[in-house]
């Protein structure tokens, strides 16, 4: 796992467009996007269990519970793109003439 401190001393546009920028960026995406695997496994293992068991009402509640969770992960992925690509936004107006970022992937 990266490093999450930040920089010390004085910090320049590279160095922040790094650290803060792409390192958070990338490490916050991995964590919604392991989250979302694990609760997808989840859906799918109940969803399984039910096809077994279509009377069982208490797993019928936990699977929307899960498919709930899911919808929530998948739209936090949604907002962390936005946030993401307003943080460039604004780093390219302060930081233009100092420092061109690399391309994302």
């Amino acid at each position: 796992m990266s490093n999450m401190s930040a920089p010390t001393g004085s910090v320049n546009c590279e160095e922040f467009a790094e650290f803060q920028l792409m390192e958070a960026h990338a490490s916050r995406e991995k964590v919604i996007k392991n989250c979302i695997a694990q609760t997808s496994a989840v859906v799918k293992a109940l969803q399984e269990r039910r096809e077994k068991d279509s009377n069982d009402l208490t797993l019928l509640k936990q699977i929307r519970k899960e498919q709930t969770k899911l919808k929530w992960m998948q739209s936090e992925l949604n907002v962390e793109e936005v946030v993401n690509d307003r943080s460039w936004k604004v780093f390219n107006e302060r930081c233009r003439v100092h420092f061109k970022p690399p391309k994302k992937e």
